[in-house]
């Protein structure tokens, strides 16, 4: 039946409005007058780019479907480095750019200087708030970070918190101005910051650790939909003999997703949280995954019921965003900071030339054929993260009378790869640009950093790992490398893309959107083939061309 004119006319009228308004809102998002009120970053500790799909079906309504039905699904996401490791992961995913622009090489290393291993975050200028300890802050990073870029925008007036399970985690996304970033004492589960951030904890802060929120995920029995027992968080003795904390009891099991989510929605109701003049940043990394991961290996049952309780977890936390600030008013990111590889003695089920290697034991290996080059017994080889190589500086003195530190690097190279490495890049060779021009060696290119003392970074062979037991990630093999990228919120446009994408292109991505500058040293783009389009103003015609709408 054909419409009245009058009435066709309207309906235009109303449709041209409708869609002027969505451009409105995506082409007129900005930090500074708070549109979005908040972004959101998930990222998943350890969650393999190929997990959303191998799930999917499987996902409830509201959680992981947000981003894959709603979202802009990025399919073929990598890090482009070799260094596939916590700290680095973070660092890139929030400074734009990988370890040859952030310089953070690995969780920790050997410290020349203090002869001892630090990690990434740990300065000893600053002390823990809510623990004794050293304290941490982001003093290694050589690049600042959205965050960073949002607070230099708006004045400071943007807020900018992290959370995790981890220190590293929650202060390397919090950058040099954050707000604040939260982590947890591994013993009691309490919840703590560092000095670098403020002298004490807020009063929240305070009432969350002494509501004991930590001790009702204590003494539970972790079951999936079907009622099998995967897990359970009753106590325990560690490896010492000593109660296990929190971190290793609740720290493998779901239940440690829905205590970090619980705190998270603390902080957004009481930092008010998308209430002021300008958008508001939250990154929760969310620790579990990882932990477990390295146990059980990313194949297993009890990783497919903790992706699907996070699914569930998540679509939870949605709700009390939406049911807060309203989704209208929220962009939110997902990705995660490395995969994982195979477990061993899975892989090799299926003839894959798969090996748990043990790292101690190639140490002792390659300082014995070190010992015997230079007639002298001594640990040249100080540490071995493998397949990263920490050198014992002291312990070559004398042997060289130039370029002591590159030589040594070789030396200790090529006795890696007689102990089984399938090759290695040297600290120095990386300093002076001397990598092939392949995909490999870009990858090893931009795992460079000048910390760390000398150093070696070895090439393993795919599917071999440095624990005599479990399954580990470091390599720039796709298992490490693809993790998944998807955005949600009235500024993309929802759909699954399969072009080239890489974690560095998150925060160049959200920068262009709240028209901030991207953070420094940022290499990724801006991902234009997922934003909604804008639209010039125009004013609504008075008349619809001549024809009816059928």
């Amino acid at each position: 039946m054909r419409l009245p004119r009058s009435l066709c006319v309207a309906l235009a009228a109303i449709c041209s409005t409708l869609v002027f308004l969505g451009s409105i809102s995506a082409a007129f998002a900005s930090a500074y007058n708070a549109r979005p009120k908040l972004v959101v970053v998930i990222v998943i500790d350890q969650f393999r780019g190929d997990y959303l799909e191998r799930y999917r079906d499987q996902f409830v309504e509201g959680g992981f479907r947000v981003f894959l039905e709603r979202g802009a699904y990025f399919t073929e996401c990598n890090y482009d480095y070799a260094n596939t490791r916590t700290a680095p992961g973070h660092a890139t995913l929030f400074t734009g750019t990988y370890t040859s622009g952030h310089g953070i090489v690995a969780n920790d290393w050997w410290d020349p200087q203090k002869k001892k291993r630090v990690t990434s975050v740990e300065d000893d200028t600053t002390k823990l708030v809510g623990h004794p300890g050293v304290g941490a802050s982001p003093h290694n990073l050589m690049s600042d970070t959205l965050g960073d870029e949002l607070k230099l925008a708006t004045g400071g007036k943007a807020r900018v918190f992290a959370v995790s399970l981890k220190d590293r985690a929650a202060v390397l996304p919090a950058g040099f101005s954050g707000d604040a970033a939260y982590w947890i004492d591994p013993k009691s589960g309490d919840w703590i910051t560092s000095t670098y951030y403020r002298p004490d904890l807020p009063e929240w802060v305070r009432n969350f650790n002494g509501s004991r929120r930590a001790e009702k995920f204590r003494n539970r029995e972790w079951k999936d939909s079907d009622g099998n027992i995967f897990g359970s968080t009753a106590p325990r003795n560690g490896k010492d003999g000593t109660p296990a904390g929190f971190y290793d009891v609740v720290g493998s099991t779901p239940f440690a997703n829905d205590y970090q989510l619980e705190f998270a929605k603390e902080l957004v109701l009481y930092e008010k949280l998308g209430a002021g003049s300008a958008t508001d940043l939250l990154v929760i990394s969310l620790s579990a995954n990882d932990i477990l991961g390295h146990q059980v290996g990313p194949d297993s049952p009890q990783m497919r019921s903790m992706a699907l309780e996070l699914d569930r977890q998540l679509a939870e936390f949605f709700g009390f965003l939406g049911h807060q600030i309203g989704m209208a008013n929220v962009w939110m990111a997902l990705s995660a900071d490395h995969g994982v590889a195979p477990l061993p003695e899975f892989a090799k089920t299926l003839r894959l030339p798969a090996a748990n290697l043990d790292a101690k034991a190639l140490r002792e290996q390659i300082n014995s054929l070190l010992s015997k080059k230079y007639s002298k017994k001594a640990d040249f080889l100080q540490d071995l993260d493998y397949p990263l190589a920490w050198l014992n500086e002291d312990a070559f003195a004398g042997h060289f009378s130039a370029h002591q530190e590159s030589e040594a690097e070789a030396d200790v190279g090529e006795a890696m790869k007689q102990v089984g490495l399938a090759g290695y890049f040297t600290k120095s060779q990386l300093a002076r640009g001397e990598t092939p021009a392949t995909e490999i060696g870009r990858r090893y290119a931009h795992s460079y950093s000048p910390e760390g003392g000398w150093y070696v970074i070895g090439i393993p062979s795919p599917f071999h790992v440095g624990i005599t037991k479990g399954t580990d990630h470091a390599t720039p093999f796709s298992y490490d490398t693809h993790v998944p990228l998807a955005f949600y919120g009235l500024a993309f446009q929802p759909g699954i893309y399969r072009t080239h994408a890489e974690p560095v292109d998150l925060a160049v991505t959200l920068a262009s959107l709240l028209g901030i500058n991207a953070p420094a040293q940022a290499t990724g783009r801006v991902l234009t083939e997922a934003l909604q389009p804008t639209h010039r103003s125009f004013s609504v015609p008075a008349t619809a061309p001549a024809g009816g709408t059928q």
